[in-house]
């Protein structure tokens, strides 16, 4: 046999002084402030981290609070017309003339017809730079459809132009157009997804919750709804809209019916949710100490996971805008004299348009910019509200 291995002596430690259950080592500043702060913040901490996410935030924020000053930030007013200025090319800004800084100008321009080429040609007035003024009286305007003023954040020098992305087949700003179309297709997104969150919220909830007979006819109400293909039935219900309504009432229904038809996936993720949640021993503690059904609901159901309804959310908005806009391109949507940036596509349908005047495709940019920026901001703020990252 082996002789045993020799272990080292190893001294053991006993604390001889009496045990105090309430001594706690202290606390930093920082780890003090982590316990006690609430989800909310814990989120917010998490999605600072997030940098893309953050930028992109910081995109969605300006473009939503553009909305509530698009007048004063459009050089021209929406339906400004400059006859002598049809399909204008973009003019370029510039800041140095003959070499010497001058700040940000423009070159004038000589819109004229070619006989020859039987065509629109423009050409530079490169002797006449032209400032572009800021904080300056322009378009006059009703703010927010109520205070009359003429103040702009930029405008053309005095007897000149300013077309950064050149103007259409009436001579009206193109940028112009575009500031005021954002404000009705950003705005219809949030007005669309509140009544789709709504309508998902109540009738997943009621399933989830409930379940049995419920569940069944909210089941079938969801299959009725998701068996019809979603673009063709847009359309048809836009088409149903009477003609004899004002553009107001028109928005107005197109926004309903976005909402209107958009809510059925979040029901079924809702109804699924609530299914596993509904028999966890903190719902039924709720509902043992008298809790109503909405209010198990409300603040014990939905809140467990928050994280998946701010994603559905944030996924739902761009839906929302392109819906509109698909709608207003094919001319079932919305119609002049709203402007939205489906109208504005409207207007770039032809090819041999686009070809020769490529810069009408120009509202497809803030769709894009737009779209990807609440994918990114969605992905971010669903990383932070999860508990388990």
């Amino acid at each position: 046999m082996m002789p045993p291995r020799r272990r080292d002596h190893l001294e053991h430690y006993v604390n001889r002084a009496p045990w105090d259950p309430y001594h706690t080592e202290p606390l930093t500043a920082k780890q003090e402030a982590y316990y006690l702060a609430s989800q909310w913040r814990i989120m917010w901490w998490k999605l600072r981290r997030h940098k893309l996410a953050m930028v992109s935030g910081a995109v969605l924020a300006f473009f939503y609070l553009s909305v509530l000053c698009v007048e004063v930030i459009a050089p021209y007013h929406q339906d400004t017309r400059h006859d002598a200025q049809i399909y204008t090319p973009p003019q370029q800004l510039r800041f140095f003339h003959n070499g010497e800084f001058i700040g940000p100008f423009v070159y004038g321009t000589r819109t004229e017809f070619d006989l020859q080429q039987r065509e629109l040609v423009t050409t530079l007035d490169i002797d006449n730079p032209q400032q572009v003024r800021f904080f300056c009286s322009g378009d006059s305007y009703r703010f927010w459809g109520v205070i009359p003023m003429d103040v702009h954040l930029f405008c053309p020098a005095e007897g000149g132009t300013l077309f950064l992305l050149g103007t259409d087949q009436l001579g009206r700003d193109v940028l112009s157009r575009m500031i005021y179309a954002g404000r009705v297709s950003l705005t219809i997104g949030l007005v669309g997804v509140t009544i789709s969150f709504s309508l998902g919220l109540l009738m997943g909830g009621l399933a989830g919750y409930y379940g049995g007979w419920v569940d069944n006819v909210i089941n079938r109400i969801i299959e009725i709804f998701q068996s019809f293909p979603q673009l063709p039935l847009w359309m048809a219900l836009s088409a149903a809209l009477p003609p004899t309504w004002s553009p107001l009432l028109i928005y107005f229904g197109i926004t309903i019916i976005l909402g209107l038809v958009d809510w059925t996936g979040l029901a079924r993720a809702v109804r699924s949710k609530l299914l596993s949640l509904r028999e966890e021993d903190f719902a039924t503690a709720a509902q043992l100490m008298g809790a109503s059904p909405g209010r198990v609901i409300r603040r014990h159901l939905l809140p467990s996971f928050a994280s998946h309804l701010i994603a559905s959310a944030t996924l739902s908005i761009p839906a929302m805008i392109l819906g509109e806009t698909a709608l207003s391109y094919l001319g079932l949507g919305l119609s002049a004299p709203v402007v939205s940036l489906g109208v504005l596509l409207n207007d770039a349908q032809d090819i041999n348009v686009v070809a020769i005047y490529p810069w009408l495709m120009a509202p497809v940019i803030p769709v894009i910019v737009i779209v990807l920026a609440f994918q990114f901001f969605g992905d971010g703020l669903r990383d932070a509200a999860d508990p388990y990252k």
